[in-house]
């Protein structure tokens, strides 16, 4: 955590978790990891990418999800993303085509979402660490404290955003958030999630992103352009 630099509109919701013993423990484990020779994605500094692209005043809507990619140039920090050149992994395929039926954008060849995150789009992952090849190997170390609070900062704003929830892990943190679950000025986009096991179980279909638009036009948020 130490090689990380917090965002300064994070610091005030930030820095009381991080400076826990939890959170002191997980920094000092992840430097252990490294030092043991195991590689940690995404690479140090952009680790809190998520936060530094999208400054809290700014958030307008918030896609949660899991963990990094686990492939070698694919994390840099953003959940779903991963840098033009990398190939676009198959749930970020199906989130394309989704986009494709429901605002009729075409697929993008690329998969970096940059472009969505400085437009206030939060795009947090739960645990914002994984080992080399290992999908989920860093849940439970102390990520889902800080994150949690990420999104109860973002609850607690009076400026209406938009939650888009794919799959029950992103369901269940919303859950784990009193924050979100008191504030009923925000909507809550739920559905399967976009993976290839499960898309077809909800996703598809869902049209979460005009849902996204014609909540914040009419909150007089503007609208997300999604296009990539």
């Amino acid at each position: 955590m130490a090689t990380e630099t917090i965002p300064e509109t994070w610091r005030p919701a930030l820095e009381p978790v991080l400076s826990t013993p939890e959170a002191r423990k997980l920094g000092g484990w992840l430097k252990a990891e490294e030092a043991a020779g195991k590689q940690v994605y995404p690479p140090r500094g952009t680790r809190l990418a998520a936060l530094a692209l999208t400054p809290l005043p700014k958030v307008r809507c918030v896609i949660l999800g899991q963990d990094p990619y686990h492939g070698l140039g694919q994390a840099h920090g953003l959940a779903f993303s991963v840098q033009a050149g990398v190939r676009v992994p198959p749930s970020l395929v199906n989130i394309y085509k989704e986009l494709e039926a429901d605002l009729g954008l075409p697929r993008a060849q690329n998969g970096d979402l940059t472009p969505w995150a400085r437009q206030g789009v939060l795009l947090l992952n739960n645990t914002l660490t994984v080992e080399a090849g290992l999908a989920g190997s860093h849940a439970g170390r102390g990520w889902d404290a800080v994150t949690d609070a990420c999104v109860a900062a973002v609850a607690e704003r009076e400026e209406p955003v938009v939650f888009i929830l794919w799959g029950s892990h992103a369901k269940k943190k919303a859950s784990r958030v009193p924050a979100l679950a008191r504030a009923s000025h925000h909507l809550i986009v739920a559905s399967a999630h976009p993976s290839p096991l499960s898309a077809h179980n909800g996703f598809f279909g869902s049209r979460p992103f005009s849902k996204t638009n014609a909540f914040l036009e009419e909150h007089g948020r503007g609208t997300i352009d999604w296009r990539i």
